[in-house]
């Protein structure tokens, strides 16, 4: 089978990092949450969505800022920003995602990027024995819990909503 060459590389990052999950791709049309979790059987909440955030820092610079948050939630960006101590939080652009993770959107992963990002994850996807995040690719999702995620990424906990 050839296989993507994000997907390789993801499945590399997550061989090195310990990651036990499995790698599945769904079909092209599962391209939200809801339509995840169907494919999937479990529940919208146990969706992983990996979401690059361009953070305008104190110091008045823009970083990168990746939330992993339940598919149930929509982030708050006034919340998390506050909670994550920036000025302020909005969607990167889709050149930002690229140049950041090396993942296209609807396919960022929680990692395998090029540089290490400040990473946050939503309390609420401790609720889940199983979680789905994306696998590098917007047609593949890996298995995990939420104590390897933590492990893997190194992410602080917050609250998303």
């Amino acid at each position: 089978m050839n296989e993507h060459p994000s997907i390789a590389r993801f499945r590399a990052e997550l061989a090195e990092r310990g990651g036990t999950g499995r790698i599945v791709v769904l079909p092209d049309s599962v391209h939200t949450a809801a339509l995840a979790a169907e494919a999937l059987g479990c529940a919208v909440g146990a969706i992983a969505n990996s979401l690059l955030f361009a953070a305008t820092t104190r110091a008045g610079t823009t970083e990168p800022v990746l939330v992993l948050t339940s598919g149930a939630h929509r982030v708050d960006t006034d919340k998390v920003a506050a909670a994550i101590d920036v000025i302020g939080l909005k969607r990167a652009k889709p050149e930002f995602v690229r140049e950041h993770t090396g993942q296209v959107i609807g396919g960022v992963s929680p990692i395998a990027h090029p540089a290490p990002l400040r990473t946050y994850i939503d309390l609420a996807l401790r609720a889940y024995d199983e979680i789905w995040a994306a696998a590098g690719h917007p047609a593949a999702v890996f298995s995990t819990t939420y104590a390897e995620l933590l492990a893997m990424t190194g992410a602080r906990e917050t609250t998303v909503n």
